[in-house]
């Protein structure tokens, strides 16, 4: 539930160069780690989410927009698009909107949290989010309108 809005399907990518101090997931930062993503694993996230009742995908981690991920990810997020046009996708990421910004997945992509987790700044109140400093952005809203327009539930 905390993955971003509604019942979701979340894939956890390996691979994380930020290394936040007290990330909750610091065993994803090995982009050498985590177990292989196959056909079997690929069409079990369909079968999840051809379900009425799941509203999306999130991707997390690790960094989906780690060098390591990136490509593999944006495909699929790619196919995801195409196969369940009405279901949302979520990208969790450290990196800052405007360093990636003019990534591909970002066509794909409905709400993009950035920005790095800081420990200082952590607030477990915060919708979708675990720091204060991390934006939650309409990224199709930000596409077109050229700034950065922030989710309207953040």
């Amino acid at each position: 539930m905390l993955n971003g809005d509604g019942l979701r399907v979340v894939l956890w990518v390996a691979g994380c160069s930020h290394h936040c101090p007290e990330c909750q997931n610091p065993v994803t930062w090995d982009p050498e780690g985590g177990v292989p993503f196959t056909d079997a694993e690929k069409q079990e996230i369909f079968d999840e989410l051809g379900k009425d009742y799941v509203s999306g995908i999130t991707f997390s981690g690790g960094d989906p927009l780690h060098h390591a991920n990136v490509a593999e990810v944006t495909a699929l997020a790619r196919e995801i698009r195409e196969k369940y046009p009405d279901k949302t996708i979520w990208v969790y990421t450290g990196y800052q909107w405007e360093d990636i910004c003019r990534m591909e997945i970002l066509k794909y992509t409905d709400v993009l949290v950035d920005g790095e987790f800081v420990a200082a700044l952590k607030d477990v109140n915060l919708p979708w989010k675990g720091s204060s400093n991390q934006r939650v952005i309409d990224v199709q809203a930000s596409l077109k309108k050229g700034t950065v327009v922030l989710h309207n539930d953040d």
